[in-house]
Order: structure tokens, then sequence, then C-alpha cells
């Protein structure tokens, strides 16, 4: 799955319009989030457009005066568009995957920079992710300005983010001698990394707008996705009748060979849970810990860094 983000500072450039198309097609894109597009409507001419004459799906917010507008598409051939929820600063798509039935939120949020939106900013943004229930793919605005309400919120929304490649920032202004910052920003949930594990988050080139466009690519066709296994709930123990029912579902052969089996899953699971805990060189929790997904999670980040994606 492949999908851009980009505060494009307007979309009235045909310059724009034809980089998003032949972006779309060259990229095979799934979704598009496009933010500060400073457009009330679009005509279907024009989304079609963007997304190379494909079957999308498209929904917007308004601009509030003369700066902000967000516009996020996706590719209905891919996804079910479940729910959808609108706020000054943000759009959140509710999708599903039609390959695996992985249920995911697509949210594209814009901060503006004037200082008295913070509050609302951070404020509606913490409630919009509070609430969510579905693995969440964030797209932030970052201001250097409020680098401690912004860390903290995305430490108690518990939203990781996702390393950049390619360049170090994503901003710069036209000067003699220009000023860089990192202001576009990639945040998932854990439940999403954990679905897609070897996710990457590219910078493109900027050449038509002084933000690039961010490229997310999970590594991974839409269509294919993860095999939904079979989970255990826990829940099931209160059953009064649950070991009744599990003893009649084996015969005697199978409970005699029960026994030996689980020790052997147990094996495994330790070894899995060392094998992680090696490969994330992780020293600060203790290897008996449960903690295999954590240091899954370390060690996905750790080859994310190393992994080289293109050589110029």
């Amino acid at each position: 799955m492949r999908g851009i983000f980009w505060n494009s500072r307007g979309l009235s450039d045909l310059a724009k319009r034809n980089f998003l198309h032949d972006l779309s097609l060259e990229k095979n894109l799934d979704f598009i989030a496009l933010l500060e597009t400073h457009r009330r409507d679009f005509s279907d001419v024009l989304l079609n457009t963007f997304c190379g004459n494909r079957e999308f799906t498209w929904q917007w917010n308004p601009p509030n005066g003369c700066s902000g507008g967000i516009l996020v598409g996706f590719n209905s051939q891919n996804f079910f568009l479940e729910n959808q929820f609108f706020g000054e600063f943000f759009v959140k798509l509710h999708l599903k995957n039609k390959g695996d039935g992985f249920r995911w939120a697509l949210m594209a949020v814009y901060g503006a920079a004037q200082h008295e939106h913070k509050d609302r900013f951070l404020a509606e943004s913490v409630n919009a992710c509070s609430t969510e229930s579905l693995p969440l793919k964030n797209n932030d605005r970052y201001n250097s300005r409020w680098p401690s309400l912004f860390n903290a919120c995305i430490e108690t929304l518990n939203l990781r983010e996702l390393e950049l490649s390619g360049r170090k920032f994503t901003w710069t202004n036209s000067l003699e001698h220009p000023t860089f910052e990192r202001l576009d920003r990639i945040l998932v949930s854990t439940e999403w990394e954990q679905k897609f594990p070897m996710s990457t988050f590219e910078a493109l080139t900027r050449e038509i707008s002084d933000h690039t466009p961010l490229l997310l690519d999970t590594n991974q066709a839409s269509q294919r996705g993860n095999t939904p296994l079979f989970t255990f709930e826990l829940g099931w123990l209160t059953r009064d009748n649950f070991f009744d029912l599990i003893t009649n579902l084996l015969t005697p052969q199978e409970l005699e060979q029960k026994r030996p089996l689980s020790a052997k899953l147990f094996g495994m699971l330790r070894e899995e849970e060392l094998y992680w805990f090696q490969r994330s060189k992780a020293t600060r929790l203790l290897q008996g810990d449960a903690n295999t997904r954590y240091f899954q999670f370390v060690a996905n980040g750790r080859h994310r860094k190393t992994r080289i994606f293109q050589l110029e």
C-alpha cells in the first residue's frame, strides 16, 4: 500500500496537478492526502486529474479564510469507506481493506501556523485520536514552538513517528541563505505498525512547493495483506462450560498429545522472544518479561534505519 501526504500550498498551479497525476500512476497510489488546498470545492474533472482517472473516493474540508483546506482520497477498488469525521483541523476516514478485511483510520491533520489557533488545534487533535479504536495513521504538521505539548500528546496517544528517509527536512524557504525545518510528520499507532512492520516514509523531490511531498509505503500490496490468524480470547475462560466443551472436541488420543505439544509451543514462543530481544539490542527490559512485541517494534525500527532504499 502506498500513499502520499503533501502540503501543496494551493492547487491552482498546473504543475502541481500534473505532478499528482504522474505520481499517482507511477507509484500506483492507494490514497492521497493534501493540506493547504486553498479550495472550497473540487470538480470531478479536477479530482480525476489528481488520481490519474482511477476510481477514487474523495472527502475534504474547506479552508478557514485564506489558509488551510484538506483533501483526502482513496482507491475505492482497494478499500471500503465505513465512516468519516471532520474537524476544524482534520479529516479522518475509517477504512476497511477489501483484500483482508483489516480496519484502520486514515487521518490528515493541518496545524495552523497562527499562534491563536494552537490551543484549539491540540485539543481537537487529542480528542480525535483518543476516541479512536481503530489502528491509526496520522499526518501532522508540526510547529517547533510547541514541542513539549506536541510530544506529550504523541506519548499520551501511544503514537509512533516513522523515520524519514531521503532527507532530514520537509520545508525550506526561498531566501539566499534558506532555513530548513522538519514541519511534516507521519505518526502511526502500534497496532498499525504491527500490521505493516516494514513501512517506510520517504521525502520526494521538492520543486513546486516549499513543502516536500511525503510518500508512505507499507512494502506490501493493498490486496494481499496478512491472513487473519486464529486468536484465543481470554474471555472464553469465564464461561462455565468452556473446559467441558474443549474436552468434548478432543479425542482421548488428542488429549494425550496435548501436554507435550503445549510444552513444545512454550519453548518455541520463548525462542521467538529471545530472537527479537537479540535483534532489538534493548537492555532496559529483562529477557524473562513477555515483551516480544516491544522487541519486535525496536528491531523493525533498527532495520528501517539501516536499510538502503535508493542510491543517488
